[in-house]
């Protein structure tokens, strides 16, 4: 169970994103203090993160810092691979503390029956990709990969990465969409279906759940908070230090409210 009131974030992208977009997330994460009853990371909050025995890639280590002090102060952080950090270890969950999960995790958040997955190799199209994923997360060609000197794995997987990083779904999310639909339709004790990857921010009822994207933080600082009664989709704005609400839905209400 994560408690409420639960913030989702999702997509920061982090060793490729501007300074800027580094600090903004450190900063929204030192507003959580005393805020947050839970945290939830839905996949690629770096743009690539493996960890070797003794190294770890540098292009975060403001956000790693906020993170571990976020969960020393006693709030506890789930996160979820996504397709460009599914390499995560002992650094992420003994030193920094996050609950790191490779699979999706169902439970209660904020209150709500909730799937959180970050949505790579869901669309109808993707056949392709899943068949790499099975690769990429093979033990065996992780542990091939940690053969190499950790320069040179890093711009391997940064360049191979480009593509995806750089790409806002073409479909505007559709594809995510129908298979949230597919996923509330089959598990119909879901209440909440979380999706990241797309880049696309999205809180809608979808049948008798409620489907949500956090959107991308690289592109747009968009989170959720998950309360009880209300979800809210946010934007966080750095000139006044808190979020600024873009849509919500009521838990018992049939319509969105401003």
């Amino acid at each position: 169970m994560l408690p409420a009131p639960a913030y989702v974030i999702s997509d920061a992208h982090l060793g490729f994103a501007m300074q800027d977009v580094e600090r903004s997330l450190v900063r929204f994460l030192r507003f959580l203090h005393g805020r947050a009853g839970s945290l939830v990371i839905n996949g690629d909050l770096f743009e690539f993160w493996f960890e070797w025995r003794r190294v770890m890639p540098r292009g975060a280590f403001r956000v790693l810092a906020a993170l571990a002090d976020l969960r020393e102060s006693g709030v506890p952080i789930l996160m979820i691979a996504g397709n460009h950090d599914c390499w995560g270890g002992d650094i992420l969950r003994n030193d920094v503390g996050i609950d790191f999960r490779v699979d999706p995790w169902e439970g209660t958040l904020g209150g709500w029956r909730t799937r959180v997955e970050h949505g790579d190799g869901l669309r109808d199209g993707d056949g392709g990709y899943r068949a790499l994923r099975h690769v990429l997360r093979n033990p065996i060609a992780i542990r091939l990969f940690r053969w190499l000197h950790p320069d040179w794995a890093s711009a391997l997987a940064t360049h191979s990465s480009h593509t995806s990083r750089t790409y806002i779904a073409k479909d505007g999310g559709a594809g995510l969409r129908q298979a949230a639909a597919r996923r509330l339709g089959q598990q119909n004790d879901l209440e909440l279906l979380i999706y990241g990857h797309s880049h696309v921010a999205e809180l809608l009822r979808l049948g008798s759940g409620v489907y949500a994207n956090a959107g991308s933080w690289l592109d747009q600082p968009t989170f959720l908070c998950v309360r009880p009664e209300r979800i809210e989709l946010q934007r966080w704005d750095d000139a006044s230090n808190e979020g600024v609400s873009l849509h919500a839905l009521d838990r018992v209400a049939q319509k969105s409210l401003a």
